[in-house]
């Protein structure tokens, strides 16, 4: 169900917000955030989609701080006039899940909030060079954050920047950076943690990430949410002594993301609850449009020991395990293309998966495949302690002389993350070579460049037969076969067959010109040669175009121009034995025969008409037509 709201402005805005603020139950004491981010995704014209993601502590946070709906305003950068107020209503409740739900703990547990409304943004408003920001405010942080000063107190600005909706009197559309998905997980202390932050963007921008200090902004415990958000700027939060943006949760390394796929890493050093920020940046064309933040927690507790799994690769027959860095992979036409993969794991009763992820090329089809089993238990009653798998790589990879590298990657079901070890495999890649097959055929060759089909031309009644031969020099298997563009082959009175076989195929192509194929019109038929290469199958592909012509061309029409009805026999009548014959859909209409005022003497619809003059010496002059739209004229001299 799609709920619909209505703007509203002005004093009607602050006298309704008061209202909510007032009847919020529990607001002067609640804590709770545990962080979010905004979004503003364009629909359609001038209509956006404004949403609030704030994630909520379903375990310590105050239940009377779960709003129903949430102020926010958007801000001129430039001059900070507040351009629009409104109020986000609560449109989903859920819980964000764990990477893995065995390593479920009962002290974390985390709601996501989905606050969202369409807004509008013409052109004519939002047109400010220098961009635009919306904002929440609400307060406040869990009171168990420990490193940030006063974290019960602390306050959350939710911001975004976007650009202006028209540049340069174009239309300038954008939807802002969706940061996915929401951190269910915790983190050991001295155990390397790993996330994935990054964002998309449904406009192709390029995205940029970086750590950022947490916007604390104007609200405090005594007024955890205001009637309107103020403008720019919000003060942050305070870091905890020996702590910055730089250094935002100790460890070795602290926390640290990737500039460009939002990858977080840290091997936390001490227990507890952390918060961090995270900024999105949006880039067109190398200039930055726009920016949203996410702020967030990390829980650090202190965990069993997971030992790492560990990954081998043997080529076949070979009991040598493969060297990452120093041995490189060469896969040859008639050599075993298959790897076993071997991988096990310290722990007792520990579940492992392999898989394997191209690095500097794109897997396509075909690629590596693994023809047995990817994942198993080891170390447990009855169990292997290492578990093979086989990957195969196609006949047909063609590295093209370059070296490509694969990961295969194991990893286990530890808790709070699956710990991973990783084999990088380089190979090159040679298809087994395949000659072109040869098709000819005894079609007319076009009268100009091979670009253009071949053409036959048939008169109605006639017949055409034609034969095709396929070679190939590496004797693999060919068919020939033809196919009619748009129509079969019967209905326009065409057939084909073929004898196919091994390096050899041969076919008969068989027309015969009737009415029903020239209603068809232009007739375009495929005669494909497809061989059955290991590699590198190369189809040919030959176009013939067929046409019905009339059985006679007008060009041999030569009527008399003149009669003598003097009844000595000779000579007498006025007619055309050699009309252009009937064609098809195009039947002789009629003749009509006119004196030299215009006026008509003599008409009839037969073509086998005689006209014995009018009984008057002169000139006259007749139009010929046919239902087809042809016309012939002439004169016609009657002799005394």
């Amino acid at each position: 169900m799609r709920l619909s709201f209505t703007l509203i402005s002005g004093r009607a805005v602050g006298a309704l917000l008061l209202v909510l603020a007032l009847l919020r139950p529990g607001a002067a004491s609640a804590t709770h955030i545990v962080g979010g981010e905004m979004e503003l995704q364009h629909r359609t014209g001038s209509l956006y989609t404004l949403t609030l993601n704030l994630y909520f502590d379903a375990v310590n946070g105050n239940a009377g701080a779960l709003d129903q709906q949430m102020p926010a305003s958007i801000f001129d950068k430039a001059t900070q006039r507040r351009m629009l107020d409104v109020v986000l209503p609560l449109v989903s409740n859920t819980f964000v899940q764990y990477t893995n739900p065995a390593c479920t703990q009962p002290t974390l547990s985390t709601r996501k909030l989905v606050y969202s409304r369409d807004v509008t943004l013409d052109a004519a408003t939002y047109a400010s060079a220098s961009g635009y920001y919306a904002s929440v405010e609400r307060c406040c942080r869990n009171l168990g954050i420990r490193n940030i000063v006063n974290p019960g107190g602390a306050a959350q600005t939710f911001y975004l920047e976007f650009p202006a909706v028209v540049r340069g009197g174009q239309p300038f559309l954008d939807s802002t950076p969706r940061i996915f998905p929401p951190l269910g997980d915790y983190a050991c202390r001295g155990e390397l943690f790993y996330y994935d932050f990054g964002g998309q963007d449904a406009d192709g921008d390029s995205l940029a990430y970086d750590l950022v200090t947490p916007l604390n902004g104007h609200t405090t415990a005594n007024n955890p949410g205001p009637i309107t958000p103020q403008a720019a700027p919000y003060s942050t939060v305070i870091w905890a002594t020996g702590l910055s943006a730089q250094n935002q949760i100790p460890g070795t390394p602290a926390l640290g993301i990737d500039a460009r796929t939002g990858r977080l890493t840290v091997r936390p050093s001490q227990l507890g609850l952390f918060v961090f920020g995270v900024r999105c940046s949006e880039y067109r064309r190398g200039v930055k449009i726009g920016e949203t933040r996410r702020d967030f927690q990390l829980y650090v507790l202190s965990c069993s020991v997971n030992a790492a799994p560990s990954v081998q690769l043997f080529p076949t027959a070979s009991a040598r395990a493969y060297q990452p860095g120093r041995d490189t992979l060469r896969l040859r036409p008639g050599t075993d293309h298959c790897l076993q993969v071997r991988f096990t794991d310290p722990d007792p009763s520990s579940q492992l998966t392999v898989t394997a992820q191209p690095v500097n090329f794109t897997s396509g089809s075909p690629g590596p495949t693994f023809t047995t089993a990817t994942s198993g238990t080891v170390r447990a009653a009855g169990a292997p302690d290492t578990l093979t798998a086989t990957l195969c790589f196609p006949g047909c990879q063609d590295t093209q002389g370059k070296v490509y590298l694969l990961d295969l990657i194991v990893a286990d079901n530890g808790c709070s993350l699956p710990k991973r070890d990783t084999v990088r495999l380089a190979f090159t890649a040679e298809p087994a070579p395949n000659t072109p097959p040869v098709l000819t055929s005894s079609f007319p060759l076009p009268a100009v460049p091979e670009t253009t089909p071949r053409i036959v031309r048939l008169p109605v009644g006639s017949g055409y037969a034609a034969t095709l031969t396929g070679t190939d020099a590496d004797g693999d298997a060919l068919v020939l076969s033809a196919t009619g563009r748009g129509f079969n082959l019967p209905a326009a009175g065409m057939s084909f067959g073929a004898q196919n076989g091994s390096g050899r195929a041969t076919g008969t192509f068989r027309w015969q010109a009737s009415c029903e194929a020239a209603q068809l019109g232009r007739l375009l038929v495929d005669f494909r040669l497809a061989e059955s290469a290991a590699c590198d199958a190369q189809p040919q592909l030959l176009t013939v175009q067929f046409e019905v012509v009339p059985t006679t061309d007008s060009v041999s029409f030569r009527p008399p121009n003149i009669i003598t009805p003097n009844g000595d026999g000779i000579n007498d009548v006025f007619a055309l034995p050699t009309l252009p014959p009937d064609y098809c859909g195009a039947q002789f209409a009629g003749i009509r025969i006119f004196s030299r005022w215009g006026n008509e003497v003599y008409h009839s619809p037969d073509r086998s008409f005689q006209w014995q003059g009018s009984g008057i010496a002169g000139t006259y002059f007749y139009l010929i037509t046919y239902t087809d739209g042809r016309r012939y004229k002439g004169w016609l001299e009657v002799a005394p």
